[in-house]
């Protein structure tokens, strides 16, 4: 967690049903979904292997253990699951190190909802080590807390990261507008109760039920965002 949790009483402005805003990172907040295919390209590469480009749909989005699992069964790459996640991450970190490009609107973004003390947590499915590297560059200032996906028993696409960060903030996961990129992240959130944000990165999402998809986030705002919650009343 980066920060305490604010009184109730500075959580949302007067007539707003909106109680905290939870977003996701990768190909949310930061354009490296790119990194990630990246990474796994030239691990596996050097395992004697070629990745199928249409395996990125697959991969995007999902816990390494899902990613990388599918990646050893698709490829037979004689290495563990244990292995690959530390290569993985290894690669990963190496990349961020180098450059960081945040995703159109996301700077400013976060820094409304900081100005206007919204609660916001930061929810992915990257391991802890990262998680922490990349808030570095995001300003941990702009996060009540972050939940990492080696941090929960489940995570996405189950709704226990959502949740957590809920349960964390003290809010209702029905009162969250949620920003996610993938079709994995969406799912996690809606199985949470959340409002979703879909900001489309890798795959299509379409619209649904409790979900609005935008085409960047220069599309979104803290208005847009109470806006939505107002349309549940």
């Amino acid at each position: 967690m980066t920060s305490t949790v604010p009184a109730l009483g500075t959580r949302t402005a007067e007539g707003s049903a909106l109680q905290a805003v939870l977003l996701d990172m990768d190909g949310t907040l930061v354009d490296t979904e790119g990194f990630w295919w990246d990474v796994e390209v030239e691990i596996f590469a050097r395992l004697g292997h070629t990745l199928d480009e249409s395996w990125r749909h697959v991969v995007v989005g999902g816990p390494m253990t899902r990613s990388a699992g599918f990646l050893i069964e698709a490829t037979g790459a004689a290495i563990t699951l244990a292995e690959i996640s530390v290569l993985l991450n290894e690669g990963f970190e190496q990349r961020i190190g180098t450059a960081l490009p945040l995703m159109p609107g996301a700077k400013r973004l976060l820094a409304e909802l900081h100005e206007q003390q919204i609660p916001t947590a930061l929810v992915s499915a990257s391991h802890r080590r990262i998680i922490d590297r990349v808030l570095t560059s995001l300003g941990p200032h702009h996060f009540t807390l972050s939940v990492a996906g080696d941090e929960v028993s489940r995570t996405k696409p189950y709704p226990d990261p959502y949740l957590l960060a809920a349960a964390g903030l003290g809010v209702d996961p029905a009162r969250c507008a949620v920003i996610e990129d993938t079709a994995t992240g969406v799912a996690s959130a809606e199985a949470a109760g959340c409002q979703v944000v879909a900001v489309p990165s890798v795959a299509p999402i379409a619209p649904a039920e409790r979900r609005t998809v935008v085409g960047s986030l220069e599309d979104v705002d803290l208005a847009f965002l109470r806006g939505l919650m107002t349309e549940m009343r």
